[in-house]
């Protein structure tokens, strides 16, 4: 047989895997969330949650645009797509490093990181889609090179304009993603439906592993025997929680990812994978800041902001995949079994909370978990019996 020899097959790159400097790039967006979320595991409030969800959005549709970016590069060499990386991480490290100022004294340099990492962008759109055409050079300049120009300036306007041409630059993207990803993707070709699926799984374990850290760092400052058994609770919220993701969910991902690209469905295609994985990802992050403050005082009820962080990470994860599988094509008859307890359950116990000890607020957090995936188990295995 004839085989290529090995200082060709090294510039290869198999496109339907997350390449490891892909990985690498990860370990800064890791910083960045850890970077972000510490303010919610100390001293939380309503304020404070609506500052971090505001700045993780932004960091949220870069960390897409970037893996949709990388996904469609059809012939970039591993060694190609590793200087873009580094040139990514170092961008991310930037707005890692404002992000506890990136509304303060900060500002400017969560900016220039943003502009940074969209030129990144420019340049892979640059190298994938410059020769098609006229109408693509101008979408391509537009979509990543005029947002760009919009967060270097920012970076020299003061508040609170700069937040402003933050605010155009997202929503710039936005409007052209929507209004031209049917023609777009027809253009391109098919989307990389494995490459996909494990991005977003890294993502999803960068998020619950921020709750791990919350855990340990929560138990080490204060053990006590009423705290360790609050963090057992939350590890086996958390432990429940990936195991619904990767032994379900990321399946389903694929699958109807599948499903969207074989009926055309460029809309799905966008809305599953850019916009309502926000939600369910942010789900798994306000369960840290919970769960930190859980541990740290397990005998007191939970303030109103940790309540709703409680109880609104467990809605939206399990409401999230309810709307994803809905999109993907799965049947009402399938989806409201799980669906419609998973919510209602987590709104009581996060009412609850308010008045309860933590101890028992996150214990029955807990076993809801628990008892979602049981249910999960009991339907896949009847579903498996079923098949002749």
């Amino acid at each position: 047989m004839h085989r290529r020899p090995a200082s060709s097959r090294i510039h290869e790159r198999d496109a339907s895997r997350a390449d490891w400097m892909e990985l690498f790039f990860d370990l800064v967006f890791v910083a960045l969330i850890g970077q972000l979320s510490a303010g919610m595991h100390h001293d939380p409030t309503f304020a404070g949650l609506g500052v971090f969800l505001a700045l993780f959005a932004s960091v949220w549709w870069s960390w897409v645009n970037l893996t949709f970016t990388i996904n469609i590069q059809v012939g970039l060499s591993r060694r190609a797509l590793a200087g873009y990386m580094l040139a990514a991480m170092a961008a991310v490290g930037a707005m890692a490093v404002a992000a506890p100022e990136a509304i303060g004294e900060r500002a400017w340099l969560f900016a220039l990181g943003n502009a940074a990492l969209r030129s990144v962008m420019l340049a892979l759109w640059v190298r994938r889609s410059w020769s098609t055409g006229r109408t693509s050079r101008l979408r391509v300049l537009l979509y990543n090179g005029g947002t760009a120009l919009l967060w270097l300036v920012s970076a020299f306007v003061p508040s609170p304009y700069r937040f402003v041409l933050w605010g155009l630059a997202i929503a710039i993207e936005i409007t052209l993603l929507v209004v031209s990803s049917p023609g777009l993707l027809r253009r391109l070709g098919a989307i990389n439906v494995e490459h996909l699926a494990d991005r977003f799984g890294t993502l999803v374990i960068i998020a619950l592993g921020e709750s791990v850290l919350a855990i340990v760092v929560a138990l080490s400052a204060t053990m006590t025997l009423s705290s360790a058994v609050v963090a057992l609770c939350a590890f086996v919220i958390v432990a429940g929680i990936a195991w619904a993701m990767f032994m379900f969910g990321i399946d389903t991902m694929r699958a109807g990812l599948e499903q969207l690209v074989a009926r055309g469905d460029a809309r799905g295609i966008v809305e599953t994978v850019a916009f309502l994985p926000f939600a369910l990802v942010v789900g798994i992050m306000m369960l840290s800041g919970a769960v930190s403050l859980a541990i740290d005082d397990p005998g007191e009820a939970l303030p109103a902001s940790a309540a709703a962080s409680l109880a609104g990470g467990i809605v939206l994860f399990y409401g999230t995949n309810a709307v994803i599988s809905l999109r993907y094509g799965t049947p009402w008859s399938r989806v409201l079994p799980w669906a419609v307890p998973s919510i209602a359950l987590s709104l009581v116990v996060g009412v609850a909370a308010l008045v309860v000890p933590a101890i028992w607020a996150v214990a029955a957090m807990a076993v809801i978990i628990v008892a979602m995936v049981l249910l999960s188990e009991a339907r896949s295995r009847h579903r498996v019996d079923a098949v002749p």
